[in-house]
């Protein structure tokens, strides 16, 4: 399979959403078709958030990426922001697609679209299964290195010279951990209808112990394995981290306690989580690899883990709300609850245990 992303099908909100007349129009001039009529639109996976597509008919195979029918408040700046980041990240050792032309004109498809090359891998979120020669039995100690390209990957994200990247003013460094706390649970008042235990001594926890020193670098935002495309073959490498909507610059050790929250810390707990961890180091050994892999100690590392739990109770617990108002049909959001509240008893334990 060759995607630049996970997720949902979209159908046809592509049709809905692309006028092909215009695209292809609009890809001659961008000399990425040479005829209008050559142009094969084929909408794949995609991020739940956004309409991603296929394109063929040139000389390469592209990805056309742009925000949903009805563009919420924001979007259109997000697709420029992505597409700033990749374009960044050109000519560094981090794994991405090819940014290729951006379209900010919306009288084109009515809202502002990247296209990117087509990366040849596969994504772990496309089937939530390992492919061969990682799905059999045999396959634990190459699994094993798929872990441990993924968290390769982010630190070698964390090392980009952000700033001689041309990434200044892409994100607010300055003052990071001191906005952490008040954003998300201000983004939290939006749609708060309970209280979530565990989360008041989180925040109270956090807003008295933030590191004292920490290097600003590139966040991915959500990193994981539904992320990130691994090149085909029998041997584990990252071929393109992708979907990088939430990307900023802030602090890149939160991106490794977002990673780490979701991963297995003993081996009883390998099948429990959304895909099947058995054979992959533990997480104790996933943050000794990325610690090795960066230099970084990690010394307040405790801190990071408290507020991705924090964080990620607040996130859940948006779409949940939305879920119990009927605004939300998806029936998986409706077990968010589990979830939102193992985060919340997560942070308390670790502010506990501090």
């Amino acid at each position: 399979m060759t995607v630049d992303g996970s997720g949902t099908h979209v159908g046809d909100s592509v049709d809905d959403a692309l006028d092909r007349e215009h695209l292809a129009t609009w890809l001659v001039e961008q000399s990425l078709v040479d005829r209008p009529e050559v142009l094969v639109v084929d909408p794949i996976g995609g991020g739940n958030q956004n309409i991603v597509a296929s394109l063929g008919g040139g000389a390469q195979r592209m990805i056309l990426r742009r925000p949903p029918r009805v563009v919420p408040d924001g979007r259109n700046g997000a697709m420029e922001r992505e597409f700033r980041l990749l374009t960044a990240l050109e000519g560094t050792a981090v794994p991405h697609a090819t940014p290729l032309a951006i379209c900010t004109d919306h009288d084109v498809l009515g809202a502002t679209f990247y296209v990117m090359s087509e990366v040849e891998g596969w994504s772990p979120a496309a089937s939530m299964s390992w492919p061969e020669p990682f799905a059999a039995e045999h396959g634990a100690a190459p699994r094993r290195q798929l872990a441990f390209e993924l968290v390769r990957g982010l630190a070698t994200l964390s090392a980009v010279d952000w700033q001689a990247r041309g990434l200044t003013g892409f994100g607010r460094p300055d003052g990071f951990h001191e906005r952490q706390v008040d954003r998300w649970t201000a983004h939290w008042d939006r749609f708060r209808f309970r209280d979530i235990p565990g989360l008041a001594e989180a925040g109270g926890w956090l807003r008295e112990n933030i590191p004292s020193q920490w290097s600003p670098g590139i966040m991915h935002g959500d990193y994981s394995f539904l992320n990130v495309m691994f090149r085909h073959g029998p041997e584990p490498a990252l071929a393109a981290i992708v979907d990088w909507e939430m990307a900023t610059v802030g602090d890149p050790v939160l991106d490794l306690a977002w990673l780490m929250r979701q991963w297995p810390a003993r081996v009883e707990d390998v099948h429990s989580r959304y895909v099947d961890y058995t054979g992959m180091p533990l997480r104790d050994e996933m943050v000794d690899i990325y610690r090795e892999s960066t230099g970084n100690p990690l010394d307040h590392y405790r801190y990071y883990e408290v507020l991705a739990n924090f964080k990620l109770a607040i996130v859940l617990e948006g779409g949940y709300a939305r879920y119990l108002k009927g605004e939300v049909t998806n029936p998986k959001v409706a077990h968010y609850n589990d979830s939102i509240l193992e985060a919340g008893r997560v942070a308390a334990q670790l502010v506990a245990g501090a």
